[in-house]
């Protein structure tokens, strides 16, 4: 054998069993720990079970608590119970204009004359096939939708549907064209992040079906379930876990110990600092030398260096949060109405 492969792990020494269990967009066929929320879904879709309107519903909450996997769980459980709904998910991070979605909408319910057509024709068609039953349509991401356009024509021209929305923009609706906003009504949905425990649990339990027992050094899983708590993001916990199986077996170990988690972790920070663009930088920086005051006092100091719109500023704020550079706190200042007030987390971002 070669000598770049000679010292791998051969196929039966793998210490995977089923990778895919740590995959961010895998489904398991249990949602721990948010029954309630996926209940809450059901409701609002249940009306068009019996042929009437559906209610729509906005969904808010902090990346990677478990949004994304609760929706697609129930569209997964509604496709079984029912042949009379079409469902739809889109990552509107993917798909961020309506025409986009519009031709997202087509390829998953199988319409193929798209070619040459207007968005207004396109619409018209699609909407008589999906008037001949009830739609059901996840918009994951939705505050990067660029136009609203397709929102409008779904409240317009489809006569039994649940639009559903995922955002971790708390002011998503706030900001949206009255007009929508009026026609739409939705329920709202919170979402809280995992605690320790429930972190523990999913992530052991993931973990379990994952590796091959034993392999996994209680030590190693300590930290990356702690880690996975700090940043209140599942998905981090799922990388490190990956990560950590595939250093080691680079290294040939039939165990996954610390140095190989330690590993995984310098490789989250650098992917993480990666993702710190030239532009993110300068809005650090304001934070940094402005942390404690509220988003609109950071916007301000923002707007007059760089002239860019509140929008974009938002976007780059919840970015952060994501990336828990930046902790967001709601306070509610009596008569002055509810501020946000951003705190830099010095521990999370050495100097870069």
């Amino acid at each position: 054998m070669s000598d770049l492969f000679k010292d791998i792990l051969h196929g039966n020494e793998s210490l995977f069993l089923n990778p895919q269990f740590l995959d961010s967009d895998f489904i398991p066929p249990i949602i721990k720990f948010r029954e309630n929320e996926q209940q809450y879904i059901a409701e609002c879709i249940k009306p068009l079970l019996m042929k009437r309107d559906g209610k729509n519903l906005l969904i808010k909450g902090s990346p990677g608590i478990g949004k994304t996997l609760a929706s697609k769980h129930v569209l997964s459980e509604l496709k079984k119970d029912s042949n009379d709904i079409f469902c739809v998910y889109v990552n509107c991070w993917k798909k961020d204009s309506s025409f986009k979605i519009l031709n997202e909408i087509c390829s998953q319910l199988n319409y193929k004359y798209v070619f040459n057509k207007s968005f207004d024709v396109l619409i018209k068609d699609i909407s008589e096939l999906i008037n001949q039953k009830s739609f059901v349509i996840v918009l994951d991401e939705i505050d990067r939708l660029t136009d609203n356009t397709i929102l409008y024509s779904l409240l317009e021209d489809i006569y039994r549907k649940s639009i559903i929305m995922i955002t971790n923009d708390d002011e998503f609706l706030s900001n949206l064209d009255p007009r929508i906003r009026s026609r739409m009504i939705p329920e709202t949905l919170d979402f809280k992040a995992y605690t320790a425990d429930e972190t523990d649990f999913i992530l052991r339990e993931r973990a379990d079906y994952a590796f091959v027992k034993g392999v996994i050094d209680d030590e190693c899983f300590e930290l990356i379930s702690e880690k996975a708590f700090e940043f209140k993001d599942l998905r981090t916990g799922l990388f490190l876990l990956k990560e950590s199986g595939e250093i080691a077996e680079s290294k040939s170990s039939r165990k996954i110990i610390p140095e190989h988690t330690m590993k995984a972790l310098e490789k989250l920070n650098s992917s993480l600092i990666k993702e710190i663009n030239d532009d993110n930088k300068d809005v650090i920086d304001l934070i940094k030398n402005n942390s404690g005051k509220t988003t609109a006092e950071i916007f301000k100091e923002y707007e007059s260096k760089s002239g860019k719109s509140y929008r974009t500023f938002q976007r780059k704020i919840k970015d952060l949060e994501k990336m828990n550079i930046i902790t967001l706190k709601e306070m509610n200042k009596g008569r002055e109405g509810r501020s946000t007030i951003v705190e830099f987390n010095q521990k999370m971002l050495v100097d870069y």
